[in-house]
């Protein structure tokens, strides 16, 4: 059935490396990390799925749940995963968010959504090394052939297949009229980063 909603979908297919156990289940300011995260994403769809590689490990979030297509391929197979999804489904695309981010802006997540209709990706400026957040994003269906290209070619990057659609940037100068940019994009890779969040969440609150 086709919809005009958007999917809300987390990723959480890491591997929790440098973390020790499933980051997005540690709390913060009393509530798991992915719990604010999907409270935040139902602030703009009530569809929110997930990604993520073990379902099992993430049963208590209730969520519906499916591991990435191809193996390997790190958030870009996420996002991959997710678009096919939203095909299935008849959606128009997705709502990305990291499962780390406890931070999110609703703000910034329904103006990310309103400008859906003018670009194949809506993506926020930052300071990150690649310029923006790929993962506090919009990605149309219409980017599923321009991402199986990318992979098809080995190319991973999540900017990968960016230059192969319309794009809309979202100036860093509007980013920050909805909070701090280096709090909302904010993950917690780190139980140092989770105790830097805690120590966040008091003053945000």
């Amino acid at each position: 059935m086709k919809t005009e909603l958007p999917i809300g979908a987390i990723m959480a297919g890491g591997m929790n490396s440098r973390y020790g156990a499933i980051k997005a289940l540690a709390t913060v300011g009393g509530h798991r990390i992915i719990d604010r995260a999907r409270a935040a994403l139902a602030t703009v769809t009530p569809d929110i799925v997930l990604m993520a590689n073990d379902a099992a490990a993430f049963a208590s979030v209730d969520l519906a749940t499916r591991p990435d297509p191809q193996p390997g391929l790190g958030a870009l197979g996420g996002i991959y995963g997710a678009l096919k999804w939203a095909e299935e489904r008849g959606a128009p695309g997705i709502i990305a968010v990291a499962c780390d981010m406890p931070f999110l802006s609703e703000g910034l997540l329904a103006r990310i959504l309103e400008l859906a209709p003018t670009a194949d990706i809506v993506a926020p400026e930052s300071t990150s090394r690649r310029g923006v957040e790929p993962l506090c994003a919009w990605y149309s269906i219409t980017c599923i052939p321009a991402v199986e290209r990318a992979i098809a070619r080995g190319d991973t990057r999540m900017i990968s297949f960016h230059g192969d659609v319309t794009l809309h940037l979202i100036p860093f100068a509007e980013v920050k009229t909805f909070g701090d940019p280096d709090v909302m994009f904010m993950n917690v890779n780190t139980p140092e980063e989770r105790e830097l969040a805690e120590a966040l969440a008091e003053r945000v609150a």
